[in-house]
């Protein structure tokens, strides 16, 4: 089984290239009817919701009081 912070990982890459793509989406769909370009587009969106939604609940699901080696630290200044 995965480790949270390499599930976290995976699901942040996978949205960043889905969100890259979306440029690249319209270009693949200009050829299609208006109503199969916005069908596309409307599945385009709603994977990209979903993958945020996982992305969240891996979040939140991330225990709190782990710190990695080597991360840095930050104090405040006050």
């Amino acid at each position: 089984m995965l480790n949270n912070d390499l599930k976290i990982a995976r699901v942040q890459e996978t949205l960043r290239r889905f969100e890259a793509d979306i440029p690249l989406l319209d270009l693949r769909v200009r050829d299609l009817s208006k109503e199969r370009q916005k069908s596309a587009k409307r599945f385009a969106a709603a994977l990209i919701d979903r993958t945020r939604a996982e992305l969240e609940m891996l979040l939140r699901e991330q225990p709190y009081d782990t710190i990695e080696p080597g991360a840095p630290t930050y104090k405040s200044n006050d």
